[in-house]
């Protein structure tokens, strides 16, 4: 049945239109976009007071999915993206077994088509078993459903098989995708290596450990004339780096989570292993250069980096606890708090990094606008409403989030994926 959006506020990257508009929806696609637009034989939806964002895209999302079933599921999974306004993610290959082969790739879409909440896209290892040797079957991965490749949680170490990696990708159209850290220099850092750290007693991850890894990478991609997309940018300098690497037209695109752009190392002080990320918590500095990163373009998108574990995981003592934090389900929140309302970024920049960049860097042509003839992946948000995080009111298998009990600005109020509402706010 088609779906009549009435009244909506639409925010695309490009502009937001002052006036009210209607949406009609038709076969899963926008069919036209208007004011006072019949509604024929439509559902009607009327959202006057809200605003309407393309669907939002997280391009690096972990749904422990085979594997570790006991932190998330696809379905777990979906239901926290879909509760965020995500209508796209792809998810981290680093499951066991490793998502490195085409059978396991297949099983991944399976079932994510079974859920059947949103657009799900594997990435691909880019080593078996992403032991940083042996080169997986690009062409293979790419036939079954992948768009990228990443031995996210490492940086590749070998710069030789980085170089064949990534001339190996472009042939198979594949976005490469970097964790950056430089291991023999980050080895047993549990925080950012800082006063703070010295302070706590904790061993520290050092920025340089995040920065050699970017220098390296952006050169051997100018050299190559190939691309890459650097993850979970932490450091002042790495912004320094990507900016440079930009103005130079070197082909990086680079992105930041909610949490390198909201917290300091200062966080840790609470000893709560939910501050417990990689890389590390930075200092003020770092945290201000990421913001204004996002704000200039040199940080192209925000993406949730969503690592879920379990309570017994993370209670262990922050030196034993497992890296990450749940993120899905207050990346947008965040974004409208932290950016948006101190001014940092416009709705329409906000839209842009959460949904038309990313579109545009995995390649997905019809999704990250609210424009006739796009895939009708639409997030309809109240921006003024505010909302307490609770640990009880996760749609996640996990709770660890550093954000429990702080009060956000901006609230999903309904998502839809291919013009069906996949989630609705109580």
């Amino acid at each position: 049945m088609a779906v009549l959006i009435k009244n909506a506020l639409i925010v695309n990257a490009d502009k937001m239109d002052p006036n009210l508009q209607d949406i009609l929806i038709d076969k899963g696609l926008i069919v036209r976009v208007g004011p006072g637009l019949p509604d024929g034989q439509a559902r009607v939806m009327d959202v006057k007071g809200k605003h309407v964002f393309p669907g939002l895209i997280d391009l690096h999302v972990h749904l422990r999915q085979p594997g570790r079933e006991d932190k998330e599921t696809i379905e777990t999974g979906s239901r926290a993206a879909v509760k965020g306004g995500f209508t796209t993610i792809v998810c981290m290959p680093n499951t066991k077994p490793v998502i490195d082969n085409a059978m396991i790739v297949e099983a991944v879409v399976k079932e994510a088509r079974r859920v059947g909440l949103l657009n799900i896209i594997p990435a691909g290892a880019m080593t078996r078993g992403q032991n940083g040797e042996e080169l997986t079957d690009m062409f293979e991965l790419k036939e079954a459903g992948c768009l990228a490749l990443t031995d996210d949680g490492r940086s590749v170490a070998n710069s030789q098989t980085l170089r064949l990696a990534l001339d190996y990708a472009r042939m198979a159209g594949l976005l490469f995708m970097e964790h950056c850290q430089d291991l023999s220099l980050s080895s047993g850092g549990v925080m950012n290596e800082s006063y703070t750290s010295t302070l706590l007693g904790m061993k520290g991850d050092p920025v340089v450990a995040e920065t050699v890894i970017v220098a390296r990478d952006i050169e051997i991609v100018h050299y190559l004339k190939t691309r890459i997309h650097l993850q979970h940018m932490s450091a002042a300098r790495s912004v320094e780096l990507v900016r440079w690497a930009k103005s130079q037209g070197i082909q990086v695109t680079a992105e930041a989570t909610p949490h390198h752009f909201t917290l300091t190392d200062e966080a840790v002080k609470s000893f709560h292993p939910n501050t417990k990320v990689n890389p590390p918590l930075r200092t003020a500095v770092d945290v201000e250069a990421v913001r204004q990163g996002l704000k200039d373009g040199t940080i192209d998108c925000i993406a949730s980096d969503h690592a879920p574990h379990t309570v017994e995981d993370k209670e262990v003592g922050f030196d034993h606890a497992p890296f990450g934090v749940t993120g899905l389900e207050t990346a947008l929140a965040l974004g409208i708090t932290e950016l948006v309302s101190r001014g940092v970024l416009t709705l329409n920049q906000l839209v842009d990094r959460m949904s038309a960049a990313p579109a545009r860097i995995i390649g997905l042509e019809r999704k990250g606008a609210v424009r006739e003839g796009y895939d009708a992946d639409l997030t309809v948000v109240d921006i003024d409403e505010e909302w307490l995080v609770k640990a009880e009111g996760f749609a996640s298998k996990a709770v660890n989030s550093p954000f429990i009990g702080r009060t956000l600005k901006g609230k999903v109020k309904t998502t839809l994926y291919g013009g069906k509402i996949v989630y609705q706010d109580d």
